[in-house]
């Protein structure tokens, strides 16, 4: 009997001796959990990438003329940032500076000019111009009716379409035909570029002025009539970070990475300038 409870004791002592030690040992388990799991600036609780950028559901706000590319630019980054996705939201400058003056919810802005970034600096971080434009004149395909330069726009027999003049593509078209003198008559004013585009593309309109990179992305269905660099404009198309995103990390990570070689690349592979 006095050797049971004799062997009994000492289990118990070897017991509490073996939890004792394992007791540090979690603790020191549990902060190497939290060394590897980063917060993003909203408070939710997420692993970091393989570049280093926390992970995040990002809204970026764009230029109606970046839809294209940025599918790509978007597809490349999520791919090099795992654990990141971004969702964009694409209309005219003009539209797009309207939802971030009232608050809407918003991690990163692209701008088509730098007047329309200007109008909200107060919610935005310093902006970046990370590509640049020109515009062009859209025709149906095969260019039926021989529009050559800017001029051929004033024939009132053309059906001309122009982008309104607040957005960024009409104050551009409007900046180069007044330099010119030319009067055009068009018979309607889009909301963006792409919806003057559209308007070619569908035989809604003989011509349009868009830029060179929206063009080139409906080469099959448009032509393209170049302007002369002394006729021209150039659209510069800043980003910038949205003071309040609940990921302020994540988007100074995206809108730092457009300046880089790989985003560079599409963007020029696209028709887009060099900053």
């Amino acid at each position: 009997m006095s050797l049971t409870l004799t062997s009994t004791r000492r289990r118990t002592a070897a017991a509490i001796l073996t939890a004792a030690l394992l007791v540090p040992l979690a603790a020191c388990g549990n902060d190497d959990t939290k060394d590897d799991t980063k917060k993003d600036t909203g408070g939710s609780t997420a692993s970091g990438s393989a570049s280093g950028a926390p992970a995040a559901q990002l809204t970026v706000l764009a230029a109606a003329s970046l839809t294209d590319v940025f599918k790509t630019a978007g597809a490349a980054y999520e791919k090099s940032h795992p654990g990141t996705k971004i969702t964009f939201s694409f209309a005219g400058s003009q539209e797009l500076v309207a939802q971030v003056a009232q608050g809407s919810p918003a991690d990163a802005l692209i701008t088509a000019d730098t007047k329309s970034m200007d109008k909200v600096k107060a919610d935005t971080g310093t902006p970046v111009i990370i590509a640049r434009n020109r515009l062009v004149i859209a025709t149906g395909e095969g260019n039926p009716f021989k529009v050559d330069d800017l001029k051929d726009l004033a024939d009132t027999k053309l059906k001309v379409v122009l982008a309104a003049p607040e957005v960024p593509a009409g104050k551009y078209s409007k900046q180069i035909l007044d330099a010119q003198k030319i009067t055009v008559k068009a018979v309607s004013q889009e909301p963006n570029v792409r919806a003057v585009l559209s308007k070619v593309e569908l035989g809604e309109a003989d011509a349009g002025l868009v830029y060179k990179t929206d063009a080139e992305s409906a080469k099959d269905k448009v032509d393209a009539v170049e302007i002369p660099d002394a006729q021209n404009a150039v659209a510069k198309y800043p980003a910038a970070t949205i003071k309040d995103s609940k990921n302020a990390e994540a988007a100074a990570a995206f809108v730092a990475w457009l300046s880089s070689p790989e985003a560079q690349k599409i963007l020029q592979d696209a028709g887009f300038q060099k900053p």
